[in-house]
């Protein structure tokens, strides 16, 4: 609506149809009067129930005219209405609706050129998936055994000796700060930031750590792969963790491979930057469609001021494009961060269960 006009086709057509009857009714009855030979004014002195002919005729033409109007604009709004409705199902990913016949004229051909595009992107987002499938087999087959062995080695290093040393510096800065309550301020305070940027590179390390180890599934299911990542993130990081992983389909092993990437990332991102306190991970099947949820309820950012180049998020929406879906990631200032994942899974039937 603009205002109190009415712009909807609804009533656009409504409105047609009543001045087509009315100029239709006037070109009708000058006919009439022209033939019989007789005058305007003796359909309105002529009277029905004391109300002129004139008068009575026109208010039956705008009546009959508003009806057949006001009908056949709901039925053209109820058959756009489907087509919106189409339209915005596949805007969020749902490929797999259709529409039911709408008729043989231009709206019905709309609704089956719709239906024959969704079907062509559903066949276009599973060889997508395909292709995703093939690249991380090649990618895997291709991986030498020396570089996973060597990256290993490196996280074993790291946290033998630099994260411990890390550890040690924490440890020794708070021991100082209660061993030399005298100390001069400014002292104090530079002993508090020892001990502040220690904590932090600490995190930096452990979110290292993380994307070191493990380097992909190395052979595992989805399901048990991130058990295994979220029970060392639980381990590492004091924030409380709850997580949900359901039955799921058997997935392509390039969608396993970038699902779990994604997770990593985001559990990487916590360690860095959310300062968070909890931690909730969601992965389930539901509606053909693999949803994936992380929160937590960290410092969160301003979303108009992330940079272009902030990786981390660019990762995860470049992966869930990588394999037909959706990234959206919200977050406000002192609420916390939320990153939303949909991958729309083409499968035979039902699927299997992993």
């Amino acid at each position: 609506m603009n205002g109190n006009r009415p712009t909807n086709i609804h009533w656009r057509m409504t409105q047609y149809t009543i001045w087509v009857c009315a100029v239709l009714a006037f070109l009708l009855l000058t006919v009439f009067l022209n033939a019989y030979r007789l005058g305007w004014e003796t359909l309105w002195t002529t009277k029905l129930s004391k109300v002129p002919v004139l008068l009575v005729a026109f208010v039956l033409v705008l009546l009959v005219g508003a009806c057949a109007g006001f009908l056949y604009g709901y039925a053209i709004k109820r058959r756009l209405s489907r087509l919106i409705e189409a339209i915005l199902r596949f805007e969020r990913g749902n490929f797999s609706y259709r529409l039911p016949d709408l008729g043989e004229d231009e709206i019905g051909l709309v609704g089956t050129r719709l239906n024959q595009m969704a079907e062509r992107i559903e066949k276009q987002v599973a060889s997508l998936q395909k292709l995703s499938t093939e690249k991380a087999e090649w990618v895997e087959a291709q991986k030498q055994a020396v570089i996973s062995e060597e990256r290993q080695r490196l996280a074993r290093e790291l946290h033998d000796a630099v994260s411990q040393q890390l550890f040690a510096i924490s440890l020794m800065a708070s021991a100082m700060k209660e061993t030399l309550p005298e100390v001069e301020d400014s002292v104090g305070k530079q002993i508090a930031m020892i001990e502040k940027m220690a904590g932090i590179a600490q995190n930096e390390m452990r979110a290292l750590l993380l994307q070191l180890r493990p380097v992909t599934l190395e052979g595992k299911g989805l399901k048990e792969g991130l058990a295994e990542l979220l029970e060392e993130f639980g381990a590492k990081h004091p924030a409380s963790l709850h997580w949900e992983v359901g039955d799921l389909p058997r997935l392509p092993k390039g969608v396993e491979d970038h699902l779990f990437r994604i997770v990593q990332e985001g559990l990487s991102n916590v360690f860095r930057h959310a300062q968070a306190t909890s931690v909730t991970v969601r992965l389930v099947f539901r509606g053909r469609h693999v949803h994936l949820r992380m929160i937590d309820n960290g410092v969160g950012f301003d979303m108009s001021k992330v940079k272009s180049s902030s990786y981390g998020l660019q990762s995860i929406q470049e992966r869930a494009s990588e394999i037909g879906g959706i990234a959206e990631v919200i977050s406000v200032p002192g609420k916390g961060t939320q990153i939303e994942v949909k991958v729309p899974i083409v499968v035979d039937g039902e699927g299997e269960k992993a």
